[in-house]
C-alpha cells in the first residue's frame, strides 16, 4: 500500500480536482497516479449552505474552489438521546458548524468523496486561521511536498533500470533520489 494513502495530503484545489476517479465501491482517487483518500486544504469560505443534517460550504484556494460537506448527523442523533460519544461529537460538530462563515480564511481535512459525479472532501475537522500568511504557507508546502514526496513514483512501480542503477556513477540524480 503507497504510504500517502493513509494520510491528509496536502493539496491546491486545482490538484484535488484534477484527481483521476476510478470507479469501485468505495471509489477511488488518484494523482498523478498514486492513490490518495485523505485531503487537507487552506482557503477562504466563499459560499455556505446550512441544512438540518450537513453544512455545505466552498473553499477558495486561490486555484479553484473545493466542495466541503460537514455532516450534522451526530446532532440530530443526540436529540433522540445518544450515547455520551455522540453527544462530544455532536457538540464538535456543532462548534466547527458556525466558525464556518463566509471571508474566513480556514484549514479543511477531510475525506475525498464524489456527490453528483464531483469530487468534494467530507470534512473531519476544520479550523480558522488566524495567521493571515497561513494560505500562502500552505501554497508553499503543497509545491515542496509534490516535488519531495508526492510526485515521487513508489518504489513498486518504478522502472527496473530505476532501481539498478548504473554502476559508473554517471546518474547522480538517481542516486541522490534514494539518499532522501
Amino acid at each position: 500500500m503507497d504510504p500517502i494513502q493513509t494520510v491528509h495530503v496536502k493539496l491546491m484545489a486545482s490538484d484535488l480536482l484534477s484527481s483521476t476517479v476510478w470507479p469501485s465501491k468505495p471509489p477511488c482517487f488518484t494523482r498523478k497516479g498514486r492513490p490518495i483518500s485523505r485531503a487537507e486544504t487552506v482557503g477562504v469560505v466563499v459560499s455556505h449552505e446550512r441544512k438540518d443534517k450537513f453544512l455545505r460550504f466552498l473553499v477558495d484556494d486561490g486555484s479553484g474552489c473545493i466542495p466541503c460537506i460537514l455532516w450534522l448527523n451526530h446532532y440530530c442523533l443526540t436529540s433522540h438521546g445518544g450515547s455520551s460519544d455522540l453527544d462530544l461529537m455532536a457538540e464538535m460538530t456543532l462548534k466547527q458548524s458556525e466558525i464556518v462563515q463566509l471571508g474566513e480564511l480556514v484549514r479543511v481535512r477531510g475525506r475525498i468523496t464524489i456527490y453528483r459525479g464531483m469530487l468534494q472532501i467530507t470534512v473531519r475537522d476544520v479550523v480558522v486561521e488566524r495567521d493571515p500568511n497561513a494560505e500562502v504557507l500552505h501554497w508553499l508546502d503543497c509545491i515542496r511536498l509534490a516535488k519531495q514526496c508526492y510526485d515521487l513514483l513508489p518504489a513498486v512501480t518504478l522502472p527496473r533500470s530505476v532501481l539498478n542503477p548504473p554502476q559508473d556513477g554517471s546518474d547522480r540524480k538517481i542516486q541522490k533520489f534514494f539518499q532522501l
